[in-house]
């Protein structure tokens, strides 16, 4: 039943019915073997060769069962009884397949030494490049050695590429049981490279082997304080509460002063804040320094194009999005805020609303109200005598009704901000409310008030 389970690939059954046989039959060699196949199929090297081992104690010429335990302790590393094995091979009268084979790997052993023994000498001179160029090679034989594998890190720590040496460790924490300092290792690198979450994630895995263990515990202490903080922080971007979000990001940076990926990722962030909170000269500042540091950082080109629209200086908005739009082709957002921008751009040498009131572009109704009504005072047509004068005012009168009359509606605002001029006809393509109204037609507003007819007339002596 094991050998027609395994066939039909049932590993875990198989593996029951193998169990079984050999409980039942405990000198059944050919039992032993069996099962070791269905280790083998499982990746359980090791359970694989212990039955192996009880197959050549039970039947000494049984060669496949020498030769597949030879190939086994070969991936391990195991040179010496390796080459036992393939040497016990030929001298049991083997099969021409059989000998052909184990005289095959007793030269790879030899190589494989050979190369082993040059990458000791090239780590001893320091030569960490050349000893992962030998060490690629022994790997590709002795894929489960596990202290080449975190020699190979090592190296890559020391030719200051961290990030390659990840694998390797996660190979030797799973060859070797209770390796603690694989997990503490893959824990700090993951650290350095400033993904706290996964460096969280590794260092609890080597405090569950050991949690008295004195560099995990001290580490996982301050990685579990530095998630905490930003986990919390963009909880509070998520709520909103930008400036409460960037004094937590402030304090992400006390925390971690010294790895600066995080002192850069936090100041992205706050980039942000400043952005969404239209604090635009100080998201220009902070965005800024991010991208000294990283010129190519969409976020913080995004984030500083808004708050360069902000402080109307569209070209550099512009400029902004087309750096971001090179870095992130396929990005549809970044292609409508960059065809907001240039709308901006050419509306601001039309008519800006804005500029009219003297307002900045985040102001509240009551600011533009308030600015209205000192504008519509000073300019009424009521106040000039001379014709020259009467003309000039009426115009800048009615430019400054309109700008109120856009900026004071959500809707029309809304337009207005998105680079459509909601009174200009040829922005609305034909649509909308297209703005030739005289001076006699405003007669009608009063400046201290929210909108509607004038109740009364000024007159000024």
């Amino acid at each position: 039943m094991g050998k027609k389970l395994l066939a039909a690939g049932q590993l875990a059954d198989a593996l029951s019915h193998f169990h079984a046989a050999i409980e039942g039959d405990s000198d059944n060699y050919f039992a032993y073997y069996r099962r070791a196949t269905v280790y083998l199929a499982m990746g359980k090297s090791k359970a694989a060769i212990r039955d192996l081992s009880k197959v050549v104690e039970l039947k000494q010429d049984f060669t496949s069962a020498r030769l597949q335990r030879g190939n086994l302790l070969l991936k391990q590393g195991k040179f010496d009884e390796a080459e036992e094995d393939f040497r016990r091979v030929l001298e049991s009268n083997p099969s021409d397949k059989e000998e052909m084979e184990a005289r095959a790997q007793l030269m790879k052993s030899a190589e494989i030494q050979r190369l082993s023994s040059q990458a000791q000498s090239a780590y001893l001179e320091e030569d960490y490049y050349t000893v992962i160029g030998l060490l690629d090679e022994i790997l590709n034989v002795c894929v489960w050695d596990a202290e080449l594998r975190e020699l190979r890190a090592e190296c890559y720590i020391r030719e200051g590429e961290p990030g390659k040496a990840i694998g390797d460790l996660k190979a030797a924490a799973k060859l070797k049981s209770d390796n603690t300092e694989a997990f503490y290792k893959i824990s700090t690198i993951y650290y350095q490279l400033g993904d706290h979450e996964l460096s969280l994630s590794e260092v609890r895995e080597c405090l569950k082997l050991d949690q008295d263990h004195k560099g995990c515990f001290s580490h996982y202490k301050q990685v579990k304080k530095l998630n905490k903080q930003i986990l919390a922080a963009e909880e509070l971007i998520g709520g909103g509460r930008y400036q409460d979000a960037i004094d937590k990001y402030e304090t992400v940076m006390k925390t971690e002063p010294k790895v600066h990926v995080y002192t850069t990722r936090a100041k992205e962030r706050i980039c942000h804040c400043f952005s969404k909170n239209q604090q635009s000269t100080e998201a220009i500042r902070v965005c800024t320094e991010v991208l000294k540091l990283e010129p190519e950082n969409v976020n913080a080109l995004r984030d500083r194009a808004e708050a360069y629209l902000l402080e109307e200086q569209y070209e550099e908005a512009i400029q902004d999005y087309e750096s971001a739009k090179e870095h992130s082709e396929n990005d549809q957002q970044i292609l409508e805020d960059l065809e907001r921008a240039q709308r901006m751009l050419k509306q601001s040498q039309k008519r800006d609303y804005y500029k009219i009131l003297g307002v900045k572009r985040n102001a509240r109704k009551q600011e533009i109200i308030k600015a209205y009504r000192k504008l519509a005072m000073q300019w009424h047509p009521d106040n000039f005598q001379n014709e020259e004068e009467k003309k000039k005012a009426e115009k800048k009168f009615i430019d400054i009704a309109a700008a109120k009359e856009v900026l004071t509606d959500p809707e029309m605002r809304s337009k207005f901000d998105a680079g459509e001029d909601p009174l200009d006809a040829e922005s609305q393509q034909g649509g909308g409310h297209p703005f030739h109204r005289s001076w006699n037609s405003w007669q009608g507003f009063d400046p201290f008030s929210s909108g509607g007819p004038f109740k009364f007339k000024f007159h000024f002596n």
